[in-house]
């Protein structure tokens, strides 16, 4: 008897992985109206962005062929991983509503096709779009944002990003070594007063560095620091070394000094990872800001598939009101879910909320709405 049962419970299974005719028309549905909703959304963003940007683009003279390589070619597929989510829920509702209407739901449930069984074909649309978005935010998105960003600093900013002095600089720079600095221009790329102290795991002191200024060398891409003394320290005994100046390599460079948030989008994925474990070492307050993004860039793809299931739970049955009834429920509850996003991104980043919970509350509790959906839309 438990063998009948096994082999039932694998041919239903094999049953649900065979892609049949009704699949590829799912398929091709939603994949066809995503990225045609795409398009069209694509196109007026670029057309509103462009009426807002023109005139600083004359006034900086910028080339046309920059305008459409440096710039346009780069914001679009940013501008489409960004709201991926919202464009797959839009074409899920915006399809299986046409297909309500048109009663081929019900034809299909009618021919024997379990509602869950219908879902199949949804979903791996939805895997197809989550590994397409993952794939462009961490390995192409990045760069594109860089060319994007540096045109931008170009011709729309009217002059590069200029970052502000820094006070009271404390860091862990390696393990049980901390520097400091009183003040630092990032326009200059000078400090004064550094220190650099070493301690060993009991917290003792075993040396320190100390200078009027440090100033970062781009010959040689390391520190030097000036007018300095070393005082080392070996149990009772002490020595001192002085000098006009000596050069040493920290974990931290200019840029790091100069970094705006909107650059944590020129990272891959494995340059963002690097840099967290080096903010993490540091203790820097930046860490957040980071954590948040590389959380984020997995919530997003995994938010396709949630918001997948509460658009086809909405929109497989007729309604009063019709397509347009069923759209705008839609937009309200994705929309509220980016609110939603959004709140708990600040919760993190202004209080001691954890960046990963941050950033998977809002796929938890609208993964429950979810399949509160799915267990009622059949009825």
């Amino acid at each position: 008897m438990e063998k009948d049962n096994n082999k039932t419970s694998f041919r239903e299974t094999i049953e649900v992985l065979k892609i049949k005719i009704i699949d590829i028309y799912i398929i091709r549905k939603f994949l066809g109206t995503f990225f045609f909703s795409l398009v069209a959304i694509l196109t007026i963003a670029v057309v509103f962005d462009f009426a807002e940007k023109v005139d600083n683009f004359m006034q900086n003279h910028a080339p046309v062929k920059a305008i459409i390589v440096n710039y346009y070619f780069n914001f679009i597929p940013y501008f489409a991983t960004l709201f991926s989510p919202l464009f797959v829920f839009i074409a899920v509702i915006f399809f299986t509503s046409k297909m309500a209407i048109n009663t081929e739901i019900i034809a299909i449930l009618n021919s024997g096709m379990s509602f869950r069984r219908l879902m199949w074909p949804y979903f791996l649309s939805s895997l197809v779009i989550a590994i397409f978005t993952f794939t462009l935010t961490n390995f192409v998105i990045p760069h594109a944002n860089l060319v994007r960003m540096t045109f931008e600093d170009k011709y729309y900013h009217n002059s590069p990003y200029r970052f502000g002095s820094i006070q009271e600089f404390h860091r862990q720079v390696y393990p049980n070594i901390y520097a400091y600095m009183e003040y630092y221009d990032p326009s200059t790329q000078r400090g004064r007063n550094f220190s650099l102290e070493r301690f060993d795991d009991n917290g003792q002191l075993l040396s320190k560095l100390k200078g009027t200024q440090i100033r970062w060398d781009t010959t040689i891409r390391k520190w030097s620091v000036f007018d300095y003394y070393v005082r080392d320290i070996d149990g009772t005994k002490e020595s001192i070394r002085k000098g006009i100046r000596i050069d040493t390599a920290l974990t931290f460079k200019p840029e790091n000094f100069a970094r705006d948030p909107g650059i944590v989008g020129t990272m891959t994925f494995r340059e963002l990872s690097d840099y967290i474990d080096l903010l993490r070492l540091q203790g820097s307050e930046e860490l957040k800001l980071y954590l948040i993004e590389k959380h984020r860039r997995y919530s997003n793809s995994f938010a396709v598939f949630i918001l997948t299931l509460i658009g086809v739970s909405l929109s497989s049955q007729k309604i009063r009101g019709g397509i347009g009834m069923q759209i705008g429920i839609g937009l309200a509850l994705s929309f509220s879910y980016i609110l939603f996003m959004q709140f708990s991104s600040q919760f993190s980043l202004k209080g001691d909320l954890d960046p990963m919970l941050a950033l998977w509350i809002p796929n938890i509790l609208y993964a429950v709405i979810a399949l509160f959906l799915y267990r009622i839309a059949p009825k």
